[in-house]
Parts: structure tokens; C-alpha cells; sequence
């Protein structure tokens, strides 16, 4: 639950607790809170169920006694340290949890531990099971106590869980434990039981990025759960040993357990596809990757027992409720007068209806009035929360997004150090001619990434250095967003004109910022990746900036960097003028700069940077032509209507869950 309102509404539910055991003994009690969550344009409301970690027994009154206050309140901590730390790595707003002590809600205290260390190993693995054995325990319950005495057969029938990457994926071994040792069920049929109601969401395609869990930690932390993987993986190859006999190699690719003596390591990517009945991937792109890049082996496996529809694709979506009708209300406006209603708002197809009226000048003025508020509005958030004053008569150039290299907002910002050159370089004549931007960086990085902070800290220095020169400061300009969040989230992506979602070909699962970004009326530069792919398909190529290699040749880009191939001489200018002191002590930066050179340029900044800075020419001189950019803009607007959670969300439950609509009468008839 994020922090805010919300956390008025959040209930206490003290008749709902259940316990969670570590290291064998040690329990902690997990304590429902209930956040009412109303639909829109409808009666109905669900209930967010979220959890906090309460001790069995505050005080140990014995040690207490003794004077060992410490230990005395032992239990204490470690039960309040597991939902008073959260640590997913991909959130992007602070977390509030339900504290264990009562009445308010408790905003989380470190957001990003360094898990870079045994201690936040230990921690994230107990967040994870924490949270996913409360849930399991309580869907089990559930299922029970809406039909007392029915057959576990019917579990599939009423429940679907679907991983949401590796994180919770120890859900698979935990609802066998469950089952098994709570419930008195054979292995055979919570097998069964666990193989028809798990689906599994692939998010990432960097081998580092699937999670892995040591086994001694695992073994020290849940030594049951251990067990149970072990027998799964056991039990798992003894059916890869049907179809391949004793090959090492496909056995190896296959286990779950990688590794041998110290270390072994849990494969969680592994649990959850030999876990699931279904295993999807989140944009069209990546579900193919997923399949020739990513776990080739399980496809090559499931092929041969004559399964070919485990892995399939369900293209990601946002909700037009918060990120278009909500965010942007200027817009919502234009889009309701424009269309004659405002069904658009639950049935997103409708947009379409916009390409009627591409010339119709009233229209377009109105989208450019509708931009010109959101650029303002935006402005006075800088103004406010940061002391910027930004010019709303620049072009709004945006990336925000979690920093990461694959990103490449490193890319960026080498762009930004050539264009500031160049400006820099002109007669002030050839100035007047730059078409000015604002430029606006904004994402947080994982605590032990030190890369990634220090493309920040890199950012920040140029930022600075542009600002205080009078000579371009008029014509380009880099704000580095503080503190960026999904709340300021809406006040930003509305005022954009281009947005970047530039990463390497073949390294994006999908993104939502990209919908969200062309929804609200703005143009993206990007890549051919992730959903980028399908967005140019639905608003069309004239209406999107596409740039760099092209997924197929990303293998043959890659080997030619690492054997040296030369380099676009405006980026050796780039890494000069880092290296001459300009931004700073070259020294804070070399570790960037080191990271892309002498063939370790991975997400190939290099190979791509001479067609980026193409692209970005392509991008200024099309804006002069405000009436075509306009329309553009709105042509792409039109083309979003596939990009709705609504039809993501159907698409799950027709294709995965085969769950269908169950409309609950109106209580007033």
C-alpha cells in the first residue's frame, strides 16, 4: 500500500492471523489489514489484503530478569524488521505496511536494503516467504470455509495463482508443505494440485536478474522448504531422464539445483516453470525470447512430451483510469468532447475514433493547449519541490525509469555532453537556429549497484555544469527528477513532448512507462524492444522514433564491439571531455566510462550512438512543424487502445486462468 490516504482506510484484522515459522522454530504471527479497493463506475469493491509481522511474544521476561534487555526483546525485532524494510527491487515508491503494534500505518524505513551482503540475503528470502506463505495459508482457509467438507480436487477449480516473477516463487514449495504437512495430503496429488493452480510471469531476460538462493541459506532460514525443492527437483529429473536417459548436459540445464557443494544454489526460474501449467512472457518480443533465449531447454523439453502451448505471451497493459483520465485532465476532457462521451474511460478501443478528426485545426489547438498545462503544471512541481525554474516553451525530453544499464540512460546522457558541445561550439547565430530542450532524468537505482549510482552521480554533474552556463543554458538543459515515484509519476509523464525508452534491443521485457507516455500525448524515441515493437505497429511508424540495432542483430553488433570495432568519433569527444575535468574529478567517473570500453560495451552504447544522434536530429526538426507534430501526437493517442490493462487482464483469465465473468446484480433493482 503506498503511502497517503489510503492508509486511513487501511483495517486491522486481528481475526485473521497465521503463523510463519524460521530456522525450524522460530515463529512469527502474520496479521491481516484490509484496504477497501473501489472500481470505477461500478458497486463494486475488492479488498488489498496486506500483512505485518507481529512477535508471538513481545518480552522474554526471563532474560528480561537477568538484564539481558537485548535478547529479551529479541523476538520483537526480527518479526517488526520483516515488513518494516522492504526490499522488491523493482519498486519505485515507498511501501506502507500495517506495523505490528496497532492503530497506524508504518511507512517503511529503508526501501532498497544492499542485498549484497548475507544479512540482506537472509532478509529479502524472509520478506518473500513471509508474505507468501501468509497468503497461502489464507487462500487455503478461504477455500475450505466456502465449502466445508468439499474435495481438494476442486482447489484448481477455485483458485489460480500466478507468479509475478521469481520473488514469490517459493510459493510452489510452500503450498506443498501446506498441503502436505498441514492438511495430510500425499505428495502425489498436492503435486497435482500445485501443477494446476501456479502460471508463471517471465519479466526479464538477463540471466542475473533470475533470482537464485543459496542453498545453505535456504536450508538454514526453511529447512522444510528445503526439502520439499529437493524432492521436487529429484522427482522432476527422474521425468527429464524419460526423454533424454542420463545426458549431463540437458540434466544439468534442466535442475532446479545448479551447482555442487558449497555452491549449490535454488534455481527459482526453474521452480516456477516446472511448477506452473502456464508460463507467459509480457510483451510479444519477449515471449519469443523467452522461448529461443531464455529457457530454450524447458520448450525443447515440453516439445518432446508433446506440450507446446506452456509458454505463450500476454502483452502488458496500464489503466487508463489512473494514467490517462485521472493524471491528465485537460486531456480527458479533449478526448470526452472529441469522441462525444466518455465510454473511452472503460472500453480504451474506442480512442481509434480520434483519427477522424487528425485535421480538424480546433482539435489540434486544444491538444497543444491541453500540453502547454501539463508542461506548466510540471514546471511548478520542479519549481516547488526542487527550486528549478524550467522553460514550458522548451521541448520536454523525458526518461524516468529504474536506472539500470540495459536502460541505457548512460546512452542519454552522452548525448546530452555531445549536444551541449555543439551548441557550445556555434556562433550565436547557428544558437538561435537549436531547437531548446529540457531534458529530464529520474529513477532510483538498487542500493549495491554501484554502476548504476554512479550514472547518477554523472548525471548531476552535467546537470550542473549546464545550468550555469549562459552561453546554452537557453537552448538545452538537464533536470535531474529527485525522489521519482508513481505520485509525481502523474504530474511528469503528461508534460511530455518525447519520451526515451531506449534500451538494447533484446533486454526489455516489455515497459509501461512507453504506454503511459503515449497516452498522454507525447511521441517516443526508442529502441525496437519490448512493447516499443508493438506501439509502432498500433500508432505506426511515422508516429514513433525508432533507432539502434534491431533485435536480430544484436549477436553480431555484440561480437563486433568486443573485437574492437571503432567508434563514432563524437563519442570519443564525449569521453574527452569527461576525462578533462569538465564535469567534475574524471576519477568519479572512470567506472562508467571503463564499463563500456576496451569490448565491455554489453548493451552496445557505442554501436548505437551514431544512429541515436541521428534519430534525435529526426526529432528536432520534425518538431518545428508544430501543426504535423500535433498531429502526430493525437494519431498516436489514437492508437492506444490495445495497450489497456482491461484487455490484458481478459486475456489472463480467458487464456489462463479460465476465469469468466461472474456480474453481480445490482443491489438497487
Amino acid at each position: 500500500m503506498t503511502a497517503g490516504p489510503l492508509r486511513a482506510l487501511q483495517i486491522q484484522r486481528l481475526d485473521i492471523t497465521y503463523p510463519v515459522t524460521f530456522y525450524g522454530s522460530d515463529k512469527v504471527m502474520a496479521v491481516a489489514y484490509d484496504v477497501p479497493i473501489p472500481g470505477y463506475d461500478t458497486l463494486n469493491t475488492n479488498s488489498l489484503r496486506l500483512w505485518s509481522a507481529m512477535p508471538t511474544n513481545d518480552l522474554d521476561l526471563a532474560k528480561f530478569n537477568d538484564g539481558d534487555y537485548n535478547n529479551a526483546l529479541k523476538a520483537r525485532q526480527s518479526a517488526l524488521e520483516i515488513t518494516q524494510v522492504f526490499s522488491p527491487s523493482n519498486m519505485s515508491e515507498m511501501v506502507c505496511f500495517a506495523p505490528a503494534n496497532g492503530a497506524h500505518g508504518h511507512v517503511v524505513q529503508v526501501l532498497y536494503p544492499n542485498d549484497n551482503n548475507q544479512a540482506g540475503k537472509e532478509l529479502r528470502l524472509k520478506q518473500q516467504y513471509f508474505f507468501v506463505s501468509a497468503t497461502m495459508q489464507d487462500m487455503i482457509k478461504n477455500f475450505q470455509a466456502a465449502k466445508p467438507g468439499r474435495s481438494w480436487e476442486e482447489l484448481p477449480d477455485k483458485v489460480a495463482m500466478q507468479l509475478n516473477d521469481t520473488h514469490p516463487s517459493i510459493g510452489v514449495a510452500e503450498l506443498m508443505r501446506l498441503l502436505m504437512d498441514e492438511h495430510g495430503i500425499g505428495w502425489s496429488l498436492a503435486w497435482k494440485l500445485v501443477c494446476k493452480v501456479f502460471a508463471y510471469t517471465n519479466h526479464t531476460v538477463l540471466p542475473e536478474a533470475l533470482e537464485k538462493w543459496s542453498v545453505d541459506l535456504m536450508q538454514n532460514l526453511l529447512p522444510r522448504v528445503s526439502e520439499i525443492i529437493f524432492e521436487i527437483n529429484r522427482r522432476w529429473l527422474n521425468e527429464v531422464r524419460e526423454v533424454y536417459g542420463d545426458n549431463y548436459d540437458k540434466l544439468s540445464s534442466l535442475s532446479i539445483v545448479e551447482g555442487d557443494g558449497d555452491h549449490k544454489m535454488f534455481r527459482m526460474a526453474h521452480l516456477a516453470i516446472v511448477g506452473s501449467y502456464k508460463v507467459n512472457g509480457v510483451a510479444a518480443i519477449h515471449a519469443e525470447i523467452v522461448k529461443s533465449d531464455v529457457f530454450p531447454q524447458f520448450v525443447d523439453y515440453y516439445a518432446k512430451k508433446g506440450i507446446n502451448d506452456k509458454f505463450i505471451g500476454i502483452t502488458n497493459g496500464v489503466t487508463c483510469r489512473r494514467w490517462l483520465a485521472q493524471c491528465n485532465p485537460s486531456l480527458n476532457v479533449l478526448i470526452t468532447k472529441t469522441l462525444g462521451s466518455d465510454k473511452w474511460i472503460r472500453d480504451l478501443s474506442l480512442l481509434e475514433g480520434l483519427k477522424k478528426h487528425a485535421d480538424n485545426d480546433k482539435v489540434l489547438d486544444e491538444l497543444a493547449a491541453s500540453k502547454m498545462e501539463n508542461k506548466k503544471r510540471l514546471a511548478a512541481y520542479m519549481k516547488k519541490a526542487q527550486g528549478i525554474d524550467v522553460d514550458v516553451n522548451t521541448m520536454f525530453d523525458i526518461q524516468v525509469k529504474r536506472i539500470h544499464e540495459y536502460k541505457r540512460q548512460l546512452l542519454n546522457v552522452f548525448r546530452i555532453i555531445h549536444q551541449y558541445d555543439r551548441i557550445k561550439k556555434m556562433s550565436p547565430g547557428d544558437r538561435a537556429k537549436v531547437q531548446p530542450r529540457t531534458c529530464f532524468i529520474g529513477g532510483k537505482a538498487a542500493a549495491g549497484y554501484f554502476v548504476a549510482k554512479k550514472i547518477i552521480s554523472l548525471a548531476n554533474a552535467v546537470s550542473r555544469v549546464l545550468e550555469a552556463d549562459q552561453d546554452t543554458n537557453k537552448y538545452l538543459r538537464l533536470v535531474v527528477i529527485e525522489n521519482y515515484k508513481v505520485s509525481n509519476a502523474q504530474v511528469i509523464i503528461p508534460a511530455n513532448d518525447i519520451s526515451e525508452h531506449i534500451s538494447t534491443a533484446g533486454t526489455e521485457a516489455s515497459g509501461t512507462s512507453n504506454m503511459k507516455f503515449v497516452m498522454n500525448g507525447g511521441l517516443i524515441i526508442g529502441t525496437d524492444d519490448g512493447a516499443n515493437i508493438e506501439i509502432k505497429e498500433c500508432v505506426k511508424e511515422e508516429n514513433i522514433f525508432i533507432f539502434g540495432a534491431k533485435c536480430h542483430e544484436i549477436a553480431d553488433a555484440t561480437r563486433r564491439m568486443r573485437e574492437g570495432a571503432p567508434w563514432d568519433h563524437r563519442l570519443k569527444e564525449v569521453f574527452n571531455m569527461v576525462r578533462s575535468g569538465k564535469f567534475g574529478n574524471p576519477a568519479d567517473f572512470e567506472p562508467v566510462l571503463n564499463s563500456i570500453e576496451d569490448g565491455r560495451d554489453r548493451y552496445l552504447l557505442a554501436h548505437d550512438f551514431a544512429s541515436y544522434l541521428e534519430c534525435q536530429d529526426r526529432v528536432d526538426m520534425e518538431y518545428q512543424n508544430k501543426r504535423e507534430w500535433n498531429k502526430k501526437c493525437l494519431n498516436a493517442v489514437a492508437g492506444m487502445g490495445w495497450f489497456s490493462t482491461d484487455r490484458t487482464i481478459d486475456e489472463y483469465a480467458k487464456i489462463i486462468w479460465n476465469c469468466k465473468p461472474c456480474p453481480r446484480p445490482d443491489p438497487r433493482s
